[in-house]
């Protein structure tokens, strides 16, 4: 059945899921049955970046379509190496916004992690029901309905089902006007900690034991999409937020990506993403394109045919593009992006892909050739990383070096300044090695 004009939107973010723990994408140990199913009705894309390393610049990647720096973004996350009176700047316009503007009643029901004071708040940044914790849950032991304080501390192992739950309700509130509803879990973020029901399901540990109720948990809000029928009229997308934890290395993966969060080596953000838009999108496609967090708000607000002069303004100013011509054909077409930069945890941009070529521009840890020198990997034939062809290819690696400082160039013109006070002992980011 074709999709109405003004289609739901569901956006459903994990936190530190690495890109092969869940089944659809390779994982032999946990079992994800419910989006495995959502990526066969729908389309799984296979070389999808989230907005950032880690869940800060991710999520003001996410909302407003910006690379974070543009955002003032500097290195860290709240709580750790921004003051927690810093967050999103109201000067931005995130797609909550958008949607609001557009008559769609708007939910943030999960992490919020882009602010802790009232300036900075869900509800400043469009969202119309807010029920969250504004921290990873590991630095907060305090749940959220609004600004009223409901939990303190919350029970870790029932955060899953609580914020399940109360996006059930949002949805069954508002299943007959159109709504916007961002779900960002705090799982399977550390410290992992098993639901009593789901306690020693996998021989992952407690790690394998969330991720496994995760899915069930999104199953059981699909089943309301589908009992108050309106599943046909619902864009469903989930991603995740970066790689895998470096404290969780034993339990996730990444495979075939080396590097962990915080890390731009491909494990620390190349990340399953899922979408669902029956009628639109064919079922059972994998989308290979280069696609990252920062096109999200471009392509939904097209496909709900958003066009207000909040979003032309919004869309001439972003770092995404449209990629949802080339999903809702059969056949992947064109790709929308050429090229993607990637920036350190700490902030320090270090790398560019084009096509299957990625060039470091900084010096990498994980990459001994880059003490001597820029590092080119054609990640087609080395998705791990570990073969260095810039000799080979000298004209090439002048290319990108070239774009990458003239795509940054134009970026550290078109800078705003983090929300809040200013902080006169942030750390500044370190300029890349091989990139004057």
């Amino acid at each position: 059945m074709a999709a109405k004009a003004s289609p739901n939107v569901i956006l459903i973010m994990a936190d530190d899921l690495g890109y092969n723990d869940l089944s659809c994408y390779g994982s032999v140990t946990i079992k994800t049955p419910v989006l495995d199913q959502l990526a066969a009705e729908g389309v799984r894309l296979t070389s999808f970046y989230s907005g950032s390393t880690i869940c800060t610049p991710s999520r003001m990647a996410l909302l407003t379509g910006l690379y974070p720096v543009r955002c003032g973004w500097q290195g860290g996350v709240v709580g750790y190496g921004i003051k927690p009176q810093n967050g999103l700047a109201p000067a931005t316009t995130t797609i909550a916004e958008i949607f609001k503007q557009a008559g769609y009643e708007t939910a943030l029901i999960g992490k919020w992690h882009l602010g802790d004071s009232t300036a900075h708040s869900p509800a400043v940044h469009g969202f119309n029901t807010t029920y969250f914790i504004n921290k990873s849950n590991n630095q907060t032991k305090q749940l959220w309905r609004g600004n009223e304080l409901i939990a303190d501390p919350f029970d870790n192992r029932h955060l899953t089902e609580l914020f399940t739950d109360e996006a059930i309700r949002f949805v069954e509130s508002n299943h007959g006007k159109p709504f916007f509803l961002y779900l960002p879990f705090s799982a399977p973020h550390f410290p992992a900690e098993a639901h009593p029901d789901w306690k020693g399901k996998t021989k992952l540990g407690a790690y394998g034991d969330v991720v496994e109720e995760l899915d069930s948990r999104i199953g059981d809000l699909l089943k309301a999409l589908h009992r108050l029928k309106i599943e046909d009229n619902t864009i469903v997308v989930f991603l995740s937020d970066n790689g895998v934890e470096p404290g969780q290395k034993q339990w996730a993966q990444s495979t075939p990506y080396r590097g962990l969060k915080w890390s731009t080596l491909e494990g620390g953000n190349r990340v399953p993403c899922i979408i669902r838009w029956p009628g639109r999108i064919p079922a059972r496609q994998t989308n290979n394109h280069l696609i990252s967090a920062i096109d999200l708000l471009p392509s939904l607000t097209a496909a709900c045919q958003l066009n207000s002069r909040m979003v032309k303004d919004t869309i001439a100013k972003i770092n995404g593009v449209n990629i949802m011509p080339s999903l809702c054909r059969r056949g992947a077409g064109r790709p929308a992006r050429s090229t993607l930069l990637f920036w350190h945890g700490w902030g320090t941009p270090q790398a560019i892909r084009s096509g299957n070529w990625k060039l470091y521009f900084d010096e990498i840890e994980e990459l001994p050739d880059s003490q001597q020198g820029p590092v080119l990997i054609n990640l087609k034939n080395d998705p791990a990383e570990h073969t260095n062809l810039s000799q080979q290819n000298p004209k090439r690696v002048a290319e990108l070096l070239d774009e990458a400082r003239r795509q940054l160039t134009e970026i550290g013109g078109n800078t705003m300044a983090l929300g809040g006070p200013v902080d006169s002992k942030a750390k500044v980011p370190a300029k890349p090695k091989w990139l004057p």
